[in-house]
């Protein structure tokens, strides 16, 4: 089991900028990547961006040059900073954690993001 405590959500207008931190704690082996999901109503939830402990990295094609994810392996934290933030960007962002990317969950509340345009 893992747990995490996701933080860093709010409003901004479109252009603005925001980090997302995740703190997790838990199975070790199930850190191994770490990454940020989004659902926004009527949409399908999409991952945003993942890492491993390793340092793999991956976007979704709709966030390559915006947004930019890293992780602190010694203080098990993965952050999302996010840039050029526009309307479609609003969502709840979920903290991902897993042993591969195929298997990650959703371990947290989430937190909102809203764009304003």
């Amino acid at each position: 089991q893992v747990q995490v405590v996701e933080s860093g959500g709010g409003s901004v207008q479109a252009g603005g900028s925001l980090r997302l931190s995740c703190v997790a704690s838990g199975s070790d082996f199930r850190l191994n990547v770490m990454g940020w999901s989004r659902q926004s109503p009527g949409k399908q939830r999409e991952l945003v961006a993942t890492i491993t402990r390793g340092g793999n990295i991956n976007y979704a094609d709709s966030v390559k040059g915006r947004f930019t994810i890293s992780r602190d392996n010694a203080k098990n934290t993965v952050y999302l900073q996010m840039n050029g933030l526009k309307p479609e960007d609003t969502a709840v962002y979920y903290c991902n954690t897993g042993v591969l990317v195929s298997s990650m969950k959703e371990w947290g509340q989430g937190t909102q993001v809203t764009v304003s345009s």
